[in-house]
């Protein structure tokens, strides 16, 4: 027999409800409103230059997003970006955090049937408060047994929130490689990569497929037998 899954942690955003969806409609907003000053393919390089680099100042989400959209406005229109066009991003971030929960395929019925048996854990990255509201909306927050909205994951952030069963009776499932499986692995756990149609590029990597605990699943419907499977090894 196997070692006993105690623990499953679930990412939140595209791996239990849609989020980059709406980051891109965004984009292609701002896209259009700065018709005039870039073409498309040179603005999406530069915010995205500017999100790598504001990360360490605000963090991951909708926040940090909006605010280099405005820098990315200021710097490729030499500071002469209007008003208008300022105010309109503001508005976007702020639909953004007002838009409502749409949750992914299988993502209800999973986690309810897995909280029967485990312990079950939402490990995310983001604004604290808008991942507070969505989690709130989804309708699965009194499932969880515990929620980590974190700065970044590491392999110290998964061996933290896993200290009181061990990594080796976790699980983690989520859409990005570089966030919710390597560091997963690194920490010892089992890792559970469900890929969605849309992910950032900043959370893109090498897929660890030597890995003895790296699973890939095509929906969270699939998880439920591939925790009994881990059971059984």
């Amino acid at each position: 027999m196997g070692t006993k899954v105690s623990t499953i942690a679930f990412d939140a955003d595209d791996t239990l409800w849609q989020n980059e969806a709406f980051f891109r409609l965004t984009q292609d907003r701002f896209a259009d409103l700065l018709a005039d000053f870039a073409d498309p393919d040179h603005l999406a390089d530069r915010l995205l230059a500017a999100e790598r680099r504001n990360i360490g100042h605000y963090g991951f989400g909708v926040k940090g997003f909006t605010l280099s959209m405005i820098e990315t406005a200021i710097e490729v229109t030499e500071e002469q970006v209007p008003a208008s066009v300022i105010r309109e991003l503001i508005a976007a971030g702020q639909e953004m955090l007002a838009h409502p929960i749409h949750l992914l395929p299988h993502a209800a019925e999973t986690v309810i049937q897995l909280a029967e048996a485990h312990e079950i854990l939402l490990i995310t990255k983001g604004d604290l408060l808008d991942q507070e509201r969505k989690l709130a909306q989804s309708g699965l927050g009194e499932l969880f047994d515990g929620v980590h909205v974190v700065s970044n994951k590491t392999a110290q952030t998964y061996l933290t929130a896993f200290a009181d069963t061990g990594p080796e009776a976790a699980v983690m499932v989520g859409n990005s490689l570089k966030s919710d499986v390597i560091p997963a692995l690194e920490a010892g756990s089992w890792a559970v990569h469900v890929p969605h149609e849309l992910t950032w590029a900043y959370e893109h990597a090498d897929t660890p497929l030597a890995h003895s605990r790296f699973r890939k699943i095509p929906h969270l419907g699939a998880l439920p037998g591939l925790v009994a499977e881990f059971e059984q090894m």
